[in-house]
């Protein structure tokens, strides 16, 4: 592919070389032309597009790939409008290149962010060939028309393969992508359908894929170790020592830069194999500072956490109406507590990262399994003082993201490290660093209190928060800024929908590194507010469902309040409740004791989702989730069936995992567990044997699906639990919770 020369922020450029055409996206997403002027051997209408003289399509996947199966639906999109058989596509892994664009892979943004600006790099593309065809056979281009990477004149029935017409579109102007026309919908043949990832048969084969598969000539091998405790650092370490061991050819001390999202102090070692490497991280005795976290706890937190609950927040995020008279002046009311503890990514693949330093000319090449290589970029620049046009990322294929390789500390680790090794070295963390130094889910408490009137109608909601919150500099003040996911905000269901809500919070410094986490926010807020509000209906004698779609309201539309608010379309959310009632039969079914069913929806990344979960609990307690049923609204189009159907049951396995078993518990700054044996996540028996899925296509914005499906997963089981047993589950995880009933 022709490497493009330069670009803005927003768009890609047009690339350089012979006899290729490069449509660059401009500011709005316009699409502009530029015409290279020689023949080609390929046809490059776009730096996403390569057209080869044997008809083989070539496209570049920008996005990174975490299995989210962005690698191949994006490319779908090309294909559709192109007009090209899928087996005659070849995809191939864009490096990070500001001509792509944003490459970041998070919040479920790649296929919004990307669906009408790639139906438009296609479709001009289609365009240009057709025109090629029709002045080859001096007839009207409306009467030609594309299909099967060929271009068809009815009338004459002849016909020119893609690779026939390169040299002739390779000379023709561009037309306006603001004007082509697009294939209508009702046409596709390709979107919509079930189509396997591009890497399954790499994948199920074993052939190196991933970062940790990196492999080049003269490498060397690195771990690096961190103090247990967060915010610590190296004082001494026996380097002579471990110097000595076989195959170790340097040991140092990395000073860091003290930020807990970046370089952090520690001591790293460097071999020539992983094994060697790791058999010396074992030998490796370091006195460490630890700083003033050392004397953090969980138990500390839950009881500053029971504290804070008493009185007021430090922040009001919302304040309608006025809550206490509403709550005095209930026919009922209803108080709980409910609290979630850090947990894990806990991605397959642990972070790694391989790296070379030129010192030649200061350049420093990276190869990463990362979900946001621009700010793996920004932070290695920033860090080291190197140019980012001197540093060149290599995208590789993540072994699991779910939002941890959003961060970029494991990158610039290794950068660190490869600054001191005359080679290029590969940083693998030990599953045990995984664990313990993670960018964690921050954990939270939420105390509530609600009211409903006679008639069971919700009245009043209070929503104190406790949260976790790391101290940093801003505008020369230093505050607690609340750690990814810990953040309330004011517009969280329900606020907007009642005369009388109050929602505050209070944060709790902890010197935890936090960082994003599949459905960010949403995944435990949703878990809190439809459990509560589950509570709340039964104490007014309504049916859930019903309960819900009163509190919904009539409205189509509930406009977001405050700088960053964002519209709620209730039509979208009451349809698919209404649909998960039916495909679910709810109220149907006559359930015995020790079953149930329970439901819960959430808007989440602009996807709008309800689920009904059934399950069976024994009187000893035990806990089997018999079926979930799944109604999903994510636009008008779904792009790959089979991605999609993967992400929906993956959520849902995911969701319930998280409810069932992990946990970490802090002592003395610290992170207890260390391994698998003691963070326990989903086995294959306790998965759903039914997973009933179900998408709305609607006339909205196609949006992504790797994150909206998971938060209502768990409060749909805990509403079911109650239902088979009366028992409310207020704590995660689950195991915390006796469910055995008599």
């Amino acid at each position: 592919m022709n490497a493009p020369l330069s670009s803005s922020r927003r768009g890609f450029l047009r690339a350089a070389g012979a006899g290729a055409l490069v449509i660059g996206m401009g500011p709005g997403g316009v699409l502009a032309a530029q015409n290279a002027g020689k023949p080609a051997e390929e046809f490059a209408p776009n730096v996403f597009i390569r057209i080869g003289r044997d008809g083989v399509v070539t496209l570049i996947s920008k996005q990174p790939e975490i299995g989210q199966g962005i690698k191949t639906s994006l490319p779908m999109v090309i294909a559709e409008e192109l007009e090209i058989d899928w087996k005659d596509v070849r995809v191939v892994q864009g490096d990070l290149n500001p001509a792509y664009g944003s490459q970041g892979a998070g919040g479920s943004t790649s296929t919004p962010t990307n669906y009408n600006d790639f139906h438009r790099l296609g479709a001009t593309a289609r365009t240009v060939l057709v025109q090629a065809a029709a002045q080859a056979w001096g007839v009207p281009a409306s009467e030609c028309r594309a299909l099967h990477g060929a271009v068809h004149h009815a009338a004459s029935g002849r016909k020119l393969g893609y690779g026939a017409l390169v040299p002739s579109a390779s000379q023709l102007a561009l037309p306006d992508a603001a004007q082509v026309q697009l294939k209508d919908p009702a046409t596709y043949t390709l979107l919509g359908t079930r189509v396997g990832g591009v890497d399954n048969a790499a994948i199920v084969s074993g052939k190196p894929l991933f970062g940790i598969d990196v492999q080049l000539p003269g490498m060397l091998y690195a771990v690096y170790a961190k103090c247990p405790v967060f915010g610590g650092k190296p004082v001494s370490a026996n380097l002579a020592a471990i110097k000595a061991m076989p195959g170790v050819k340097d040991a140092f001390i990395v000073e860091g830069t003290g930020n807990l999202n970046g370089l952090r102090p520690g001591v790293a070692i460097v071999a020539t194999s992983t094994w060697a490497a790791f058999k010396a991280r074992r030998a490796l005795e370091v006195t460490w500072d630890e700083g003033a976290g050392a004397g953090h706890s969980w138990a500390g937190f839950a009881a500053q956490a029971e504290a804070a609950a008493g009185k007021p927040g430090t922040t009001v995020l919302r304040q309608d109406g006025d809550v206490r008279a509403a709550l005095a002046g209930a026919a009922k009311t209803v108080e709980a507590s409910y609290r979630y503890p850090f947990i894990s990514h806990a991605s397959m693949e642990p972070q790694n990262c391989t790296a070379l330093f030129k010192p030649a000319d200061g350049t420093l090449e990276l190869w990463a399994p990362t979900q946001n290589p621009g700010a793996g970029q920004a932070l290695i620049s920033a860090t080291f003082g190197i140019p980012k046009e001197k540093i060149v990322l290599h995208i590789i294929r993540s072994g699991g993201g779910f939002g941890r390789r959003l961060s970029s500390d494991f990158i610039v680790e290794a950068a660190a490290i490869a600054q001191r090794v005359k080679a290029p070295v590969k940083l693998t963390w030990t599953r045990e660093d995984d664990l313990q130094h993670d960018h964690f889910r921050a954990g939270g408490f939420h105390h509530l209190r609600g009211g409903v009137d006679a008639q069971g109608k919700l009245v009043a909601w209070h929503n104190h928060f406790v949260t976790f919150a790391n101290r940093i500099e801003r505008d020369g003040k230093s505050i607690l800024q609340p750690g990814s996911g810990g953040s309330l905000s004011g517009d969280e269901f329900p606020g907007r929908w009642l005369a009388n809500c109050l929602l505050e919070q209070t944060a709790l410094e902890c010197r935890i590194p936090m960082g994003p986490w599949r459905a960010p926010g949403s995944n435990v807020f949703s878990w809190v507010f439809h459990s509560f509000i589950d509570e709340l209906a039964h104490a007014g004698g309504r049916d859930p469902i019903e309960f819900r779609l009163e509190l919904l309201g009539e409205k189509d539309i509930v406009p977001g309040t405050g700088e960053r608010g964002q519209p709620y379309s209730v039509v979208r959310m009451r349809n698919v409740l209404k649909e998960v009632a039916e495909k679910s039969g709810w109220g149907k079914k006559q359930f015995a004791r020790g079953q149930g069913a329970g439901v819960a929806f959430h808007f989440s990344h602009r996807g709008y989702v309800a689920e009904v979960a059934e399950v069976t609990v024994s009187k000893s307690g035990e806990l089997r989730v018999d079926r979930v049923v799944v109604v999903t609204d994510i636009g008008a189009q779904i792009v790959n069936l089979s991605g999609a159907e993967n992400q929906v049951q993956g959520s849902v396995i995911d969701g319930l995992s998280t409810l069932l078993h992990p946990e970490l518990n802090i002592e003395g700054g610290r992170v207890v567990q260390s391994n698998f044996h003691e963070y326990k996540l989903l086995r294959m028996p306790e998965t759903p044997p039914r997973i009933d899925i179900h998408f709305l296509k609607t006339d909205y914005p196609v949006t992504g699906l790797g994150e909206p499906v998971l938060p209502p997963l768990a409060p749909a089981v805990c509403n079911a639990i109650f239902a088979a047993t009366g028992k409310r589950v207020r704590e995660l995880p689950l195991s915390k919770t006796d469910l055995s009933w008599s």
